[in-house]
């Protein structure tokens, strides 16, 4: 795995290269492949509040994730904290160039500081194929060697066990369960120190 970023010259996007999958930053003409993918059955058993039209899709892009990324990279390059800062990659299947999920970091406001979490979805079509743990390894050493982050957070519903089993893999210790939007969790941290990173 290679932990330096690297670039599309053409397009000028960060990217950080994994094993099998890429993990790029969001472009607008990815909308229609992750608004997709959003919406399988598989993703919205879990994440319900995913549920959405392609115009919302587009419209938080536009308005919201492009800017919040731009403002990441621009707290990675100068060194400074990530604060409440967020940042949403899509994960690119090297053998087929096919989008096949997403992942992301952003404060958990739920959670007890420090409380900045991991996230993820994987389509149906690429599921149990180690990706998403790929994807979610490659993200966590990239944030621990560039960013002044001590510690990463994740949370998967208890009845998930595909979620739990990628986070118990990417070396995420188990704190605790937990209640929320009366849902059972799992919850759990990954430190900078671990032999994972």
């Amino acid at each position: 795995m290679n932990l330096n970023t690297i670039s599309d010259s053409t397009n000028n996007l960060f990217m950080i290269d994994c094993k099998d999958v890429i993990l790029r930053e969001y472009r607008e003409e990815d909308m229609q492949e992750l608004h997709a993918i959003t919406q399988q059955p598989e993703v919205l058993e879990y994440l319900p509040w995913w549920e959405h039209t392609i115009e919302q899709r587009f419209y938080w892009f536009l308005n919201y994730e492009s800017k919040d990324n731009q403002q990441f990279y621009q707290a990675i390059t100068k060194g400074e904290d990530l604060g409440s800062l967020y940042l949403r990659l899509i994960i690119i299947s090297k053998e087929t160039g096919e989008i096949i999920g997403c992942c992301g970091t952003g404060i958990k406001e739920e959670l007890p500081p420090p409380n900045r979490e991991i996230f993820y979805i994987i389509s149906n079509k690429y599921a149990n194929r180690g990706f998403t743990t790929q994807a979610v390894q490659g993200f966590t050493k990239y944030l621990f060697h560039n960013t002044n982050l001590e510690e990463l957070c994740a949370i998967a519903l208890e009845r998930n066990i595909a979620s739990n089993r990628v986070i118990q893999k990417c070396g995420f210790d188990f704190l605790s369960s937990i209640d929320l939007d009366q849902e059972n969790y799992y919850y759990y941290k990954l430190f900078k120190n671990s032999t994972m990173c």
